[in-house]
This record gives structure tokens, C-alpha cells and sequence, in this order.
């Protein structure tokens, strides 16, 4: 039977192309019946004030850096979104006194502008936002060297080379409307991925590379990050693939609430709860990495539900 037509872009792959068993049953799920999807290799926390909900996802980062030795350094991948973790790590550092010399960190993504990733001068640069909200911020008696830091610009090789040279405990990141991690987002709907999207193998062997976004996610970063103003967001950015995310420990997904909407925090739960994956839903992939929790903030939770506004 052919895969529907998409309702958000015809021309590209993304989760109204799924069965509508899958989407109902989704939007079925009750708060409780997510905390229930927990499973070996998947993991689902629940976390009752904003306070507590961040603090764990800065603890994170302190946890896997606190393990690096000068014979085995480690690092942490993180994201933009959400940042409000990223100066409560550098508080956490300072007040510990945790010296990051044996500490990496990966940066998620980069944006692209005519073919060449943006300078961290440019207002939207990821690379720019993780050193102000947080490695600019931690004494330099502690800070990680700069050779240290590793951003998807330049040579992608180099950096997707990185994960193999430095053990990765933790990606860390959110989950976006159109059901990514990073910018791992569907693909467009032509060539031989006109009929069917490409297969979980086929998706998985995508490394460090520079995509084109798909329309939902172009118009949410407009939202998050730039007041709506959609000229202002490039449409194509280099990303963490899942290349290098099967090779991190642990993948730890965090819903505060306000980069997905209720729906989705449930969907990509369900599938990878019950090992559906699906291209045109990247983050249900992950329903086959060894180790991923998904955190939500219960106040963000929300229902799926008619509400007229």
C-alpha cells in the first residue's frame, strides 16, 4: 500500500506519512502510559519542576566528564536546544573545581551558508552559544583546551574521526517538531526515496554531513530562536549523523516541552518503545541504539487534545 502524502510538505518525508494506527495510538497515550514504555535499552524519566528537570541535565555532563584520565579522556556531545542547561554546567564545574583538561565536547550542529558552515560572529551560531552560556563562562583555572572542542565545521571527516579517537559518554539533545535529534531530519521525497523513505540501515549509515532542512524544522528554529523571523534562518546546516551517535554510550533525549508539542513527545516515545523504526520519524532510529532515556518535564507534558484558541 503506497505511504501517504505529507500534510506538512508534499515533497518530503516526515510522520503524517506514517499508518494512522501508529499516530492514533500515539495520540492515545496518557502521562502515566509513557512513564509504562520504559524498557531494557530505553529508559523514561519524568521530572516535576523546571529546576530539578535542568540541574539533571547539567549533572549529565559533569557525571561523564568527571571520568576522563589523562590515558582515557571522554566527552560529552551536546545540543542547542534546549540550553538552559549550559550555564548551570559551568556553575557546577567552578563551584567543584572539576578541571575539564581531560574533557571533550562535540558540538551537535553547525548552520550553512552557501556551502560553508557560519563564522561563530553570526547571531544564529551554535558554536558561539555553547562557549557564551557556557565554556566562556567556566575559570579558566579549570577550562577545557580549545583542541579539546569539537564543532561540525571544516573537515566533517576530521570530526566524525573524532569519535573514534575519544570515547563520546553521552549525546545529549532534544527532540525537534519534525521528530530529529540534531538536524537529523527526513529526507526529501525524490530520487529513489520517491515511493518509500529510506530504510532504518539506509538512515543509520549517514555520518557528519551537511543536509537541507525540511520546512517544519526552517520555521521552528525561526520561532526558538529568532522571534519568527524566517528570512533570518538558513535553510541547510552540517549535523551529527547517527554515525556518530551509535558510536556514543548513552543517547539522553530531554522534553522541557517547548521545542516538540505533546503529540510528538509521544510518538517517538511509542516507536521506539516498541521498536518501530522509520525514516520519516529520525528519531525513532534510536528505537536500535543500546542505551536512550527520554526525559520529560511533567509540566510539559500537556495532552493531546481539541483546545481552541
Amino acid at each position: 500500500m503506497a505511504r501517504a502524502i505529507s500534510k506538512l510538505a508534499p515533497d518530503w518525508w516526515d510522520y503524517t506519512t506514517l499508518d494512522a494506527e501508529i499516530l492514533n495510538d500515539a495520540a492515545k497515550l496518557s502521562a502515566k502510559d509513557l512513564e509504562q514504555l520504559s524498557r531494557p535499552g530505553f529508559t523514561v524519566n519524568f521530572f516535576d519542576t523546571v529546576e530539578e528537570f535542568y540541574a539533571a541535565e547539567a549533572l549529565e555532563y559533569i557525571i561523564a566528564w568527571r571520568q576522563g584520565t589523562p590515558d582515557n579522556p571522554v566527552g560529552v556531545c551536546g545540543p542547542i536546544g534546549p540550553t538552559e542547561q549550559l550555564p548551570l554546567v559551568a556553575r557546577m564545574v567552578n563551584a567543584m573545581e572539576l578541571n575539564l583538561k581531560d574533557a571533550h565536547f562535540w558540538g551537535m550542529d553547525e548552520w550553512v551558508e552557501n556551502g560553508e558552515t557560519v563564522s561563530p560572529e553570526h547571531p544564529l551560531s551554535f558554536a558561539k552559544c555553547d562557549k557564551e552560556q557556557c565554556f566562556d563562562r567556566i575559570d579558566v583555572a579549570f577550562k577545557m583546551p580549545e583542541e579539546n572542542m569539537h564543532f561540525p565545521v571544516g573537515d566533517l571527516g576530521a570530526y566524525t574521526k573524532s569519535y573514534d579517537d575519544v570515547k563520546c559518554l553521552l549525546m545529549q539533545g532534544g527532540q525537534g517538531e519534525i521528530k530529529h535529534w540534531a538536524f537529523n531530519d527526513p529526507v526529501k521525497r525524490d530520487g529513489i526515496y520517491k515511493d518509500v523513505p529510506p530504510t532504518p540501515e539506509e538512515y543509520r549509515r549517514k555520518a557528519a554531513r551537511i543536509v537541507e532542512l525540511h520546512p517544519v524544522t526552517i520555521i521552528q528554529n525561526a520561532r526558538t530562536s529568532g522571534g519568527g523571523n524566517v528570512s533570518m534562518v538558513p535553510t541547510t546546516a552540517a549535523t551529527v549523523g547517527p554515525v556518530e551517535t551509535w558510536k556514543s554510550e548513552k543517547v539522553s533525549i530531554w522534553h522541557p516541552g517547548h521545542h516538540d508539542n505533546p503529540f510528538g513527545m509521544r510518538l517517538s516515545a511509542l516507536m521506539i518503545s516498541k521498536q518501530i523504526p522509520d525514516a520519516s520519524v529520525p528519531m525513532s532510529l534510536l528505537a536500535d541504539h543500546p542505551n536512550v532515556c527520554f526525559n520529560y518535564l511533567r509540566s510539559g507534558i500537556g495532552e493531546v487534545a481539541v483546545e481552541m484558541h
